[in-house]
């Protein structure tokens, strides 16, 4: 047989035929997909978070393509493409464990995958709905799916490779050895190390880290008088009412910014049509059917009301109202992550809850359904603009990259209830509500501390909270000046932009998180910013190629290397 024409490797099928797509839909569907999706799951339920799928499925996918020589970087973003949604499923089988603490009934599994696909079809939809503002127009940085590219570019490009290898190499054996030596040295932990968030911090930058610091600084300065308004109690976190804050300002921020973006678009739409020429066409790899895809948002959107609805018998305006906030919330969060990689997915689902409550909701059962539309639609139309990031610097037909995800979505429904069954089934310590235990009858090992996020706000459905929807407007109010006052400014000097008045999506990342993450974040873009600026400009790699975002990009995979050894290691000793 006649090797494929630019592969290296005889044995591969030859690039685009039907082999070659069943080669890698079945390596991320059936082998990486899982790999990362067990062990997403078993970070949710003994953490209560996990590392997204898409940097260590992009790494250990180059080594599938690596044989079609630079055109293998496509073939290894669609495998990480449908791997990383496998596993961004996988994780949230959680909501089956929400059900068996409120002792709730749990419907049958074929009824919950169901339901679960077609969200998760809703999501991709939305996803891609919202590309061309977050990925074409915003041009946001996402750092995981830079990190992709970069490595995919690196593995797949011996010209590349040669200049980057000791870059990312050396990324990769930092991160791995801080994410190994974080989960065993007590000092490590007590400063919370993270190298993939000082990896983050490379790539974006000071200007967009130190906004994170400010943000962090600002929720600690106020949570005395949080405490005094009886918004925090005595020895809560800041970020405890803070993300309710930080959510709302990334909503005023995205206010102007939209209206900026409809305000030139409409102008501009009507003169095209004036002059009655066609618009001009983008490029083969960039283009989509904005006909059918609008219908697919309608057809889903539709069967996840449906499905809600006629399979698990939950009311249809609520439904109805949590498919709207999906579009809402698929804009703010994917903001979030293409500026700091964090997606509040799980803060995304405490707000809808507030705003159902404020709606009349007061079941908790109706509330946690309602709520997983949010929770598996934001989440996975947030991987599609990453995954869309990558495609964007790689040139990837979307097209095909869509249905990638789309494959991985149908496989990650399946595994989630599978992987969420088998858990709890093999360990019932997980099936007890940590939510009503005392401190010293809490599981070791198993915290769940998403898990013990939805069920406590759910609980708290029968006690209006006025002062969560006043937090969410102060931080609507907060972004909207913000950002009106950059647009006015344009403020330049670093103190003005990253200080003064900074990025308001920069800004609430601090709200996010615990303070020593966003310290994290922010050191690393310092850090950044300072290495960028000692490199001299080269015209022979990708202007996004810099040794600081190859640096991060591999301290991102070495720590979800070193995640996905751990939970590795830690499955296998419970199983034995």
């Amino acid at each position: 047989m006649d090797p494929p024409p630019g592969a290296r490797w005889p044995w591969l099928p030859t690039e685009g035929s039907w082999k070659y797509h069943l080669l890698l839909a079945l390596t991320g569907m059936l082998v990486l997909g899982p790999l990362a999706g067990v062990t997403a799951a078993y970070m949710n339920f003994s953490l209560g978070f996990f590392v997204g799928g898409q940097v260590l499925a992009g790494l250990l996918g180059s080594a599938v393509t690596a044989g079609y020589g630079a055109a293998g970087r496509h073939g290894a973003n669609y495998i990480q493409t449908a791997a990383a949604s496998v596993a961004s499923m996988s994780g949230l089988g959680v909501l089956l464990q929400a059900m068996a603490w409120m002792g709730l009934p749990q419907p049958p599994a074929w009824q919950m995958v169901l339901y679960l696909t077609c969200v998760g079809m809703f999501g991709v939809g939305v996803g891609m709905l919202y590309t061309p503002v977050v990925v074409d127009r915003m041009r946001l940085v996402f750092p995981s799916g830079l990190a992709v590219a970069n490595i995919l570019r690196a593995l797949t490009d011996s010209r590349l490779l040669r200049r980057s290898v000791r870059q990312l190499g050396s990324g990769v054996a930092a991160g791995l050895i801080a994410g190994l030596a974080s989960a065993r040295l007590p000092l490590l932990g007590v400063i919370e190390l993270s190298a993939s968030t000082f990896g983050a911090g490379l790539v974006i930058g000071a200007r967009i880290g130190i906004p994170a610091v400010v943000g962090g600084l600002i929720g600690v300065a106020l949570q005395p008088y949080f405490v005094s308004i009886g918004w925090l109690q005595a020895g809560d976190p800041p970020r405890k009412i803070m993300f309710l804050i930080a959510l709302g300002t990334i909503m005023g921020a995205a206010l102007v910014d939209l209206a900026l973006i409809f305000a030139h678009a409409l102008p501009s739409a009507r003169q095209q049509a004036a002059r009655d020429a066609p618009p001009p066409e983008a490029g083969d790899w960039r283009r989509v059917n904005s006909t059918r895809l609008v219908l697919w948002v309608i057809v889903w959107a539709a069967a996840t009301v449906a499905c809600g609805h006629w399979l698990l018998g939950q009311p249809v305006f609520f439904l109805v109202v949590a498919v709207a906030l999906v579009f809402l919330f698929a804009l703010v969060n994917g903001i979030s992550v293409g500026i700091s990689d964090s997606n509040p997915i799980s803060s995304a689902f405490v707000v809808t809850i507030v705003i159902l409550a404020a709606l009349g909701l007061r079941d908790p059962g109706v509330g946690l359904m309602a709520g997983a539309v949010l929770l598996v639609a934001t989440s996975v139309a947030c991987d599609m603009q990453q995954d869309r990031s990558t495609g964007w610097r790689l040139g990837t037909p979307r097209v095909l990259q869509f249905r990638y995800q789309v494959l991985g979505i149908a496989m990650g429904a399946m595994l989630a209830v599978v992987f969420a069954r088998l858990f709890m089934a093999a360990y019932p310590v997980l099936l007890q509500d940590q939510t009503v235990l005392k401190a010293d009858q809490q599981p070791a090992g198993w915290s769940s501390a998403m898990t013990y996020k939805f069920v406590g706000v759910l609980r708290s459905l029968t006690e209006d909270q006025p002062f969560q929807r006043t937090a969410i407007g102060v931080g609507i109010a907060a972004g909207l000046a913000i950002e009106l006052l950059r647009k006015w400014l344009r403020p330049r000097s670093f103190v003005l932009d990253a200080i003064v008045l900074p990025s308001p999506y920069a800004l609430s990342f601090g709200g996010f998180v615990s303070l020593p993450t966003s310290l994290w974040l922010g050191a690393g873009g310092v850090a950044g910013s300072l290495l960028a600026a000692r490199e001299p400009a080269r015209r022979d790699v990708p202007e996004d190629m810099s040794s600081a975002s190859l640096f991060g990009g591999g301290l991102i995979a070495g720590d979800a290397l070193a995640a996905v050894g751990i939970g590795v290691a830690g499955l296998l000793a419970v199983l034995t």
